[in-house]
């Protein structure tokens, strides 16, 4: 019996269903067993059970958008399978993204919820993964007022309609298992507002590697490779950060201090600043290096002041490795490393975490207590669990994950106090009538 195409079908193909996993992929019905996958411009589509490596069935193509239904009435139950597809005359065959259950567990999400998961950065962003005994990449993002969040990259023609994600609770989680992928490979997410509006793609906010800019993307990262040699210092640094101890801060812009004539005034790489940045602070008998914000950061102009990913170092120099090597060589050289952190502001720039799921998520709505007039960047909203939590998670990350001895948090009045350079009538008071953010 031929299929036609339902309201459902219409959804997925315009990008505007709320639920693809309770449509897409393999399902039970009184029928028997049936697979629905959108597959643009694919020719035919086959499904095959994974365990035989038998044709389990033919697909038929209802739609001209590509979306493709393949019955088996007398299967009984679902079973592991994998779609093999022609495109222009080519076969290719892949695990298909609609078979495999959630990533998240519910403690996490639980946790998430409360603003008690300080290692966030673990859960949600890009993560290489082996989830159902399959290689791949899971990817999580916090949208809780998006009617649909889809992950669009260099491996899916940045195409919103591929990979519409599974919505999580109702804290907004929204997650996708991608197997087969690499780190390496470019994404963003793109997003259908409250009112079902198309928002502007949106980078990871907990992505640990971005394109190099003027590149927006966050890119996919692998686990670290890195191997730490500054054990000594580690368990030898708690005098070093003494109160009472001596100290002499060499404060630098990596992108200014020095640049690589042989690449016509490039930026140094991260390694060639352990080269040749460490052993001259160190000669010049300092204690500690304070670097101007490393979290990446969309204007060349600028020194770093308005961040756009708290948990990826600037690709400016390189990648995270590259990162982790310069910090260790500081501690190599009995050098501190200290890292101004930007948890003040944010910069309105598109791709950012400004109307993220279109609404302000991360900012507070009202100007008065969300926009910084005079750097027209906008203000987080401390006072939601889940920013503060992005925001801890984020400090303690660059703690954990990069061996930082402290941070320097910019701006700390801005975020005091509610009438920062602001006149009477410009701010709202906090709950007993005074000026300072007790949220902060």
């Amino acid at each position: 019996m031929p299929h036609r195409p339902s309201r459902e079908v219409e959804a997925i193909v315009a990008g505007r269903h709320d639920d693809p996993f309770a449509f897409l992929g393999m399902h039970k019905t009184s029928a028997g067993v049936f697979v629905r996958a959108l597959l643009p411009d694919a020719e035919e589509m086959v499904v095959i059970d994974t365990a035989s490596g038998e044709i389990a069935a033919h697909g038929e193509r209802i739609h001209p958008a590509g979306f493709f239904v393949a019955s088996m009435p007398d299967r009984k139950a679902p079973f592991r399978y994998r779609l093999r597809v022609s495109w222009g005359g080519h076969l290719h065959e892949f695990d298909d993204v609609y078979r495999f259950p959630p990533v998240l567990g519910e403690l996490d999400i639980h946790l998430l919820i409360e603003g008690n998961h300080l290692a966030s950065y673990q859960k949600l962003g890009a993560h290489a993964v082996v989830h159902d005994g399959v290689e791949g990449v899971a990817f999580a993002v916090w949208a809780p007022n998006a009617r649909r969040v889809s992950l669009v990259g260099d491996f899916n023609a940045w195409d919103g309609c591929r990979m519409p994600m599974r919505k999580r609770h109702a804290g907004g989680f929204w997650e996708i298992f991608v197997p087969g992928l690499r780190p390496g490979h470019l994404y963003k997410y793109e997003l259908l507002g409250p009112q079902g509006e198309l928002l502007p793609l949106k980078a990871d906010p907990h992505a640990e590697r971005a394109e190099r800019p003027p590149g927006t993307a966050s890119v996919v990262a692998g686990p670290s490779r890195h191997v730490w040699q500054d054990g000594g210092w580690m368990s030898e640094r708690a005098p070093h950060n003494d109160r009472e101890a001596p100290i002499a801060i060499y404060e630098v812009h990596l992108g200014s201090w020095r640049r690589n004539a042989a690449e016509h005034g490039g930026y140094l790489s991260y390694r060639e600043l352990a080269e040749q940045l460490v052993p001259y602070v160190a000669d010049l008998g300092f204690t500690h290096i304070e670097v101007m914000p490393m979290t990446e950061y969309p204007f060349d102009g600028s020194w770093g002041y308005q961040p756009i990913s708290l948990f990826a170092p600037t690709s400016r120099h390189g990648g995270p490795d590259d990162c982790r090597a310069f910090i260790d060589a500081c501690h190599r050289a009995g050098l501190g490393l200290w890292l101004d952190w930007v948890p003040g502001h944010f910069p309105t720039d598109a791709h950012g975490l400004g109307r993220f799921d279109g609404t302000a998520l991360y900012e507070h709505a009202d100007p008065r207590q969300g926009l910084h007039r005079d750097w027209n960047t906008l203000i987080y909203n401390y006072g939601r669990r889940e920013v503060a939590n992005f925001l801890l998670s984020s400090a303690l990350y660059w703690m954990r994950e990069y061996h930082i001895d402290g941070l320097r948090v910019d701006a700390v009045a801005s975020m005091l106090y509610l009438d920062y350079s602001r006149n009477q009538g410009e701010w709202i008071p906090n709950v007993f009538g005074g000026r300072e953010n007790l949220d902060a």
